[in-house]
Formats: structure tokens, sequence, C-alpha cells
């Protein structure tokens, strides 16, 4: 077992005993999100750390959503529930990027994918290849194209 999986199992033992309902309720689902992606597929398999890391920032996702649609709804309790479960896993995620450390990294591949001959809106796939390895989860994908696109257009 990973190390990031066994720490959430660990978490929601604790969390029960503790009798923490959103804590314990929070890290069942994504366990059980982690348990699905697991079984998915021809045959049943170990994730990585890594891979554990996108289920909880895919679950956290889930969370941001879903709290912005219950506002929208005019139902604020359901979306604080879903914005206190979003802080529960962000626990497990790494520290995002600020605006100016991703505006950086993405001028860095910009000037790196513009070395390599490409330029102008039509270099956006060459620097999202460049920039998405050096992001790795620390920034969500929508952030990351926005800079992206950003950068090419000034």
């Amino acid at each position: 077992m990973t190390s990031l999986k066994s720490r959430l199992q660990n978490d929601l033992t604790a969390a029960i005993k503790q009798r923490d309902e959103l804590r314990s309720a929070t890290l069942r689902m994504t366990l059980t999100a982690i348990t699905n992606e697991e079984v998915a597929g021809k045959q049943a398999r170990q994730l990585s750390d890594d891979e554990v890391q996108k289920v909880i920032a895919r679950e956290a996702k889930k969370r941001r959503e879903a709290a912005e649609a219950f506002a929208l709804g005019d139902r604020q309790a359901q979306a604080e529930r879903e914005r206190a479960e979003g802080e529960v896993l962000a626990g497990y995620l790494p520290a995002q990027l600020g605006d100016e450390e991703l505006d950086g990294l993405v001028a860095d591949a910009v000037a790196e994918a513009r070395a390599g001959g490409a330029e102008g809106p039509r270099a956006m796939g060459a620097v999202m290849k460049i920039v998405n390895p050096k992001v790795a989860g620390r920034a969500e994908g929508g952030r990351v194209a926005a800079a992206v696109k950003r950068a090419l257009a000034g």
C-alpha cells in the first residue's frame, strides 16, 4: 500500500475515533474513489502515490464545483459542507502555485517553445507539454491553460 493511501486510512481511523463526522465522511468518499480507480480496467492494480494524489485532486475539484453549484442554487448549507470537504482534501495535496509563480513557469516554457520554433497561438500545445510536468498537480489545468494563452497573446 502506498504511503499516501495508508496515511488516508490512518487519518480516517483517527477521525472515526474522534467522532469527526465531516472528516471521516470525506476520507471515506476519497478512499472509495481510490479503490474504484484501483479496480477499474481489466486488472486490479495498486496506485502509486502520484496516482493517489491525482484522485484526491479530482475529488477536491468535484467539491469546489459542487460548492459553486450549490451557492448559485441558493443552498448555502450544502455549499459550506462542500467547501469544508474541499479543505479537508487540500491538506493532502501539495501547496498550490500562486499566480506569480505560475506566470514565471509559463514564461520560461514559452521562451523554451519559441527557441524550439513554436510561435503564436499555435504554440499552445508545445508550451503545455513543457509546463505541465513542471506544474504537476500544483495548479489546475484550466488555470495553466489560461496563463499560457495570456503569455502567448502578450
